[in-house]
């Protein structure tokens, strides 16, 4: 494969993101690529899966270059259901998911850390939905996994907060992360997946699909909206803006239109 690695050792499997000239953005064949290895993995004996990215980032989110396709609706329909089937089968899996976050986890990258079990982030690293810098509202089940942890009233001004992102230290004080580290984040993810591999994960998993079998419905619906709302969002002008002002490395000015 060419930007999803996939490894396996000591029932670990791990899922590495690998684009890092492009700090691990997204774009079709990336995703069509983590789905393949998240299925695989899904059919396999191992009990933890760790998410990681290569080079200096956990996952900047969608590629902005993608997004010049979205008004092809076949095209954006098929993206966003990859998306919703890759973060639909991570909620559900029969494994303990773990992510680790370094440098930057941003839009769907964030949604995609989100899903695992436990959430590690170094203490510098940054963390932000920032789909509002774009003029379009969180999709990957971002909704969802905000709410989740913050409840509903921080999840919204925590979507609303661009262009801030917060430090992982900040994002573990607000329940966003699980466990927050100054040593490399991979490493400590690590430790944490071998403290996993000793504990009762039967037990464990029991509990997990108790709670994620209730919410699943719940997920469903808020994929099904967020799939909705970009591709109402896609042709308004502050979309257009956020995108201009992106690519040119200048603020965008919204009108609320």
């Amino acid at each position: 494969m060419r930007y999803v690695r996939y490894e396996n050792n000591h029932s670990i499997s791990s899922i590495i993101l690998n684009r890092p000239d492009r700090y691990n953005a997204l774009n079709k064949e990336m995703l069509e690529e983590l789905l393949e290895v998240v299925e695989a993995i899904e059919k396999n004996t191992d009990n933890i899966v760790l998410i990681f990215g290569e080079g200096n980032a956990f996952c900047a989110g969608g590629d902005i270059a993608m997004m010049k396709d979205f008004d092809n609706q076949e095209f954006f329909d098929s993206v966003m259901e990859t998306i919703a089937a890759i973060v639909r089968k991570l909620y559900m899996m029969p494994k303990l998911v773990v992510s680790a976050i370094q440098g930057s986890a941003a839009g769907l990258g964030l949604s995609l850390a989100l899903t695992a079990d436990y959430v590690v982030a170094h203490h510098e690293a940054k963390l932000g939905m920032l789909f509002n810098g774009v003029g379009l509202a969180p999709d990957g089940g971002g909704h969802f996994w905000a709410e989740q942890r913050l409840g509903t009233q921080r999840a919204k001004q925590f979507i609303w907060g661009n262009p801030r992102q917060v430090t992982g230290l900040e994002a573990n004080t607000l329940g966003l992360v699980d466990v927050v580290t100054e040593e490399e984040v991979r490493t400590a993810a690590e430790k944490l997946c071998q403290m996993l591999l000793a504990s009762p994960t039967i037990a464990m998993l029991k509990t997990k699909m108790t709670y994620h079998k209730r919410h699943l419905d719940t997920l469903n619906y808020y994929l099904e909206i967020e799939q909705r709302n970009q591709w109402e969002l896609r042709n308004t002008e502050d979309h257009q803006e956020g995108v201009h002002a992106f690519l040119e490395k200048r603020k965008p000015v919204f009108k609320g239109k």
